[in-house]
C-alpha cells in the first residue's frame, strides 16, 4: 500500500450510478500529472487529498494510482490554497479573490481565514458582506468536513455530510451517534441500508427494537413507492425478514408494537403507514360523499350540442356528445382513451356548455406542463393541482374542508398520475357543490406514487365512465397514433419507415450501437433534417441504469452537446449554464415538483449556487440543494407522464427487459407530438407489446368505493 499527497487539477470522469471517478492530480516530484482512479465521487478540483492505494499499470491508459482510501486535508502550499480557494468550495471567493488574498497573505492565508477573517478587508473589493460571507461558509465548511470524516469512518458516502449538516447542524454527529436511523427518517437520499451500516459499525444490535422498527417503516416505503398502498402481512414479513436478516417472529413483534404506538395501522391483514391509510379512506368517503350530493347549480340536463358545435365550429360524433351530456348530468366524471380519440376536443366542449350555463370552471393538472398545454387547448388558465391547492410549507394545503375552492366545475386532466395521497388532498377541497370531471388515459403507466386511482374509480363503476375510442381521420394520418392503438391491442407497430412518416424504427443489436446512434440523432440528424433546436428533441429510456439508461445517456449528451464552460460538480454530474435539467423531488419551498424540466441560465461559482429556468419561473439553488436536480437530456419514461415533446428518441432492448411492457411503451410513444424514433431491436419491441404482466398495486379504493360507506369503520 502507498500513499500520495496530491491536489485536484481535473476531474476526467464521474460515474453518479457507482461513484467510479478519474482525477488528474498533481503530486510533489511528479512532472506530469498523475491519474487518480477510484470511488472518489465527493472529490472537488482545488482540494487536497492524502489517497491510500496501489499503483498499477494500464495497457490503455498507462501507469495509474488505484486509491483505496482517501482523505481531504487543508493545502500547505501557496499554490494549493490559492487552487483550493479559488475552486469555489468557499462562499464569497471565486479564482479572482483567491488569487488577490494569497497575494497579501501568502502561507498565512488559511490561518487569517481561521483566526480572525476581519483581515480579509484589508484586500482591495473585499467588504464586510462578503467577509461575513466567506466566515460563515469556511465554519460550515469545516463541521461539513468534520461529518464526512465520520462518515467515511464507516464506510458511508460522504456526500450526505452538506445535507446532513443542513438538517442538524453542530448537532450532526452527536444525533447519528445517538440514533443513526433518524438519517432514514429525515433526510430525502438516505435510506435505512446507509443509516445501518452506520448502526452497525456503532454497536446498535441487530436485534434491537429500534433498528428492527426502522428497517419495517423502509419496507413499507419502499413498497409504497413500488406504487402499494399498503403491505400484505405475508409480503412485509418475507420483504422485512430479508432486509433484516432477522426471525420472523421478531418481525411480528415489532409490527405489534408499531400499531400499539400508532405509526402502523393494520386492518383485515394489510399493514399501512398511516398516510396511505387515512388517504384511502378519506378519497372513498369524499368521492362517495360528493357523488351522493344533487346538482343543485341551474344547468339543465338536455343540453342542445348544436349550439357547442356552431360556437366551436367542430361536429361531434354520438359518443362525444355522450360524453358532453352526460356532463351535464354527472356530479362526478371520468372522460377516458387514447391519442388522437378527441380527449381534448369533448372537453372543450364540456368546458363551453357549463360557461353557456355561467358556470365558473377551475382546470387543473398534476404538471406544469400538462396544465400550460390545458391552458393553450382551452383558453382558461390551468394550475398545476400543487398550486390549485396553494401549497405552503411547512403548513401543507391551504385549500381544504375549511377553506374549499371557489367554483362550480372542477376538470382535471393527465389524472392517471394522481396517486392516493394527491387524490384525497384534492377531494378535501372540493365543496359539495362542485362538478368534478376526471380526464386520462387509463392505458398509460400508473402514478409514480402509491395507488391505482383513476383504474380503481373506473373498475368500482360507481362512476359514470365515457371511453372514446374512434380515432379521427386527422389523426389516422399519424403513424404515432396509429401505432400506439396497435401496441394498446397487442398488435406489432408498422416500422416499415418511408419519408412522411412520423415514426421511425432503426434497427441497433449493441449497447455501445444504440447511445452512438442515439448522440449522432440528437445532436446532428435530427435538428439538421427537421430544422429544429435541440432543446426539442427529448430522449426517453426504460431504466436509469445500464448503457442505455438515463444516467449513461446524459453523460454522454452533455458530453456531445454542452461540454464546456464551468460547472458545479455534485453527485457525479457537473451542472452547466445552458444544461436540461429535470428536479427529482417536490419543494415546496420552490414551489418545483418531481418531473418539472427546466434549463440553467447562471452558475455562480463565488456563491456556488445556479439559476434554473423552469418555464419563465427563475428558480435558485444551493450547491447544497443539487441531489434534487438531474440532467434531462434523457428522462426515464415514467418521469415524462403528463409531458409531450416535438421529437423523442427512445431505446428498446433487451437488457432493459425487467421494464419492458406495452403499457410503457405505450407510454413512451404517445410522448411524441409530431416524430418518434425507436433504437433498439426488434425481438425487445416485440417483447414489449407482448408483456401485459403490470405488477398488481396492492389498493382497497376499489373495494371500499364498492362497499360504500359501510366499509368505512373509521
Amino acid at each position: 500500500m502507498a500513499r500520495i499527497r496530491c491536489v485536484v487539477e481535473r476531474i476526467t470522469y464521474q460515474n453518479p450510478e457507482n461513484g467510479y471517478t478519474v482525477l488528474k492530480v498533481r503530486v510533489k516530484g511528479y512532472k506530469d500529472l498523475v491519474p487518480v482512479v477510484g470511488n472518489l465521487l465527493d472529490a472537488n478540483v482545488g482540494s487536497v487529498l492524502i489517497v491510500d492505494g496501489v499503483w498499477k499499470a494500464d495497457i490503455k491508459y498507462g501507469r495509474q494510482f488505484m486509491a483505496e482510501r482517501w482523505e481531504e486535508t487543508l493545502p500547505a502550499t501557496i499554490y494549493g490554497i490559492e487552487k483550493y480557494l479559488g475552486s469555489g468550495l468557499v462562499k464569497g471567493i471565486g479564482p479572482k479573490f483567491a488569487k488577490k488574498i494569497v497575494q497579501k497573505f501568502g502561507i498565512d492565508t488559511i490561518q487569517v481565514i481561521e483566526q480572525d477573517t476581519s483581515l480579509l478587508m484589508e484586500v482591495e473589493g473585499i467588504g464586510k458582506k462578503r467577509v461575513n460571507m466567506i466566515h460563515e461558509s469556511w465554519e460550515r465548511q469545516k463541521e461539513v468536513k468534520n461529518i464526512m470524516l465520520f462518515l467515511q469512518e464507516h464506510d458511508v458516502s460522504t456526500s450526505f455530510a452538506a445535507k446532513i449538516y443542513k438538517q442538524y447542524g453542530n448537532e450532526s454527529i452527536k444525533k447519528i451517534q445517538e440514533n443513526p436511523f433518524c438519517l432514514a427518517d429525515d433526510i430525502w437520499g438516505i435510506g435505512f441500508k446507509t443509516a445501518d451500516k452506520i448502526a452497525q459499525k456503532i454497536g446498535i444490535g441487530k436485534q434491537s427494537y429500534l433498528r428492527l422498527r426502522s428497517g419495517i417503516m423502509y419496507t413499507l416505503s419502499e413498497l409504497a413507492g413500488s406504487g402499494h398502498v399498503y403491505a400484505e402481512q405475508a409480503q412485509l414479513v418475507l420483504k422485512a425478514t430479508k432486509l433484516l436478516d432477522a426471525k420472523e417472529e421478531y418481525i411480528i413483534m415489532t409490527a405489534d408494537q408499531m400499531i400499539k404506538d400508532n405509526d402502523l395501522i393494520f386492518e383485515e391483514d394489510a399493514f399501512y403507514l398511516p398516510p396511505f391509510y387515512f388517504a384511502e379512506i378519506g378519497t372513498t368517503r369524499k368521492l362517495l360523499r360528493l357523488l351522493n350530493q344533487t346538482v343543485v347549480d341551474g344547468m339543465p340536463q338536455d343540453i342542445d350540442i348544436t349550439k357547442i358545435e356552431k360556437k366551436l365550429g367542430i361536429k361531434y360524433d354520438s359518443l362525444q356528445v355522450d360524453a358532453i351530456c352526460q356532463a351535464a348530468k354527472s356530479k362526478v366524471l371520468v372522460l377516458t382513451g387514447g391519442p388522437g380519440t378527441g380527449k381534448t376536443t369533448v372537453t372543450k366542449g364540456i368546458i363551453t356548455a357549463y360557461k353557456q350555463y355561467g358556470l365558473k370552471i377551475l382546470l387543473a393538472a398534476p404538471t406544469g406542463r400538462a396544465a400550460k398545454r390545458m391552458t393553450e387547448a382551452t383558453g382558461i388558465e390551468a394550475k398545476t393541482i400543487h398550486r390549485l391547492l396553494e401549497c405552503k410549507p411547512p403548513d401543507g394545503y391551504q385549500k381544504n374542508e375549511d377553506n374549499p375552492l371557489d367554483g362550480d366545475v372542477l376538470v382535471i386532466d393527465e389524472c392517471s398520475m394522481i396517486d392516493i395521497v394527491l387524490m384525497n388532498s384534492l377531494l378535501k377541497a372540493i365543496p359539495k357543490t362542485m362538478r368534478l370531471i376526471l380526464v386520462g388515459d387509463i392505458n398509460q403507466l400508473p402514478s409514480v406514487g402509491a395507488g391505482n386511482v383513476l383504474r380503481d374509480i373506473i373498475d368500482s363503476k360507481k362512476v359514470p365512465v365515457i371511453e372514446l375510442s374512434r380515432i379521427f381521420r386527422q389523426a389516422q394520418n399519424s403513424r404515432i397514433i396509429t401505432n400506439a392503438h396497435l401496441i394498446n391491442s397487442g398488435k406489432m407497430p408498422d416500422i416499415s419507415n418511408g419519408k412522411y412518416t412520423d415514426f421511425f424504427f432503426i434497427q441497433k443489436e449493441k449497447p455501445e450501437e444504440i447511445t452512438e446512434e442515439i448522440v449522432t440523432l440528437v445532436k446532428n440528424n435530427l435538428p439538421r433534417y427537421y430544422k429544429i433546436p435541440v432543446s426539442e428533441i427529448q430522449v426517453l429510456s426504460p431504466l436509469q441504469r445500464g448503457a442505455a439508461g438515463t444516467i449513461n445517456l446524459n453523460i454522454l449528451l452533455q458530453e456531445a452537446l454542452n461540454p464546456d464552460g464551468i460547472g458545479i460538480r455534485r453527485g457525479g454530474y457537473i451542472f452547466r449554464t445552458h444544461d436540461k435539467v429535470m428536479q427529482i423531488k417536490n419543494n415546496y419551498d420552490k414551489e418545483v415538483f418531481n418531473g418539472d424540466i427546466g434549463i440553467i441560465e447562471k452558475v455562480d461559482m463565488e456563491e456556488r449556487t445556479l439559476t434554473v429556468n423552469f418555464d419563465d419561473r427563475h428558480i435558485e439553488y444551493d450547491v447544497t440543494d443539487l441531489d434534487e436536480l438531474v440532467l434531462a437530456y434523457a428522462v426515464t419514461i415514467h418521469k415524462s407522464q403528463g409531458s409531450e415533446y416535438p421529437v423523442v428518441v427512445m431505446p428498446i432492448i433487451m437488457e432493459h427487459y425487467i421494464m419492458l411492457q406495452r403499457n410503457l411503451l405505450y407510454t413512451g410513444i404517445t410522448r411524441a407530438k409530431k416524430i418518434l424514433v425507436i433504437v433498439g431491436t426488434k425481438k425487445a419491441l416485440a417483447y414489449s407489446v407482448q408483456n401485459t404482466a403490470v405488477t398488481k398495486r396492492n389498493t382497497k379504493l376499489k373495494k371500499r368505493l364498492i362497499g360504500g360507506e359501510t366499509c368505512l369503520k373509521h
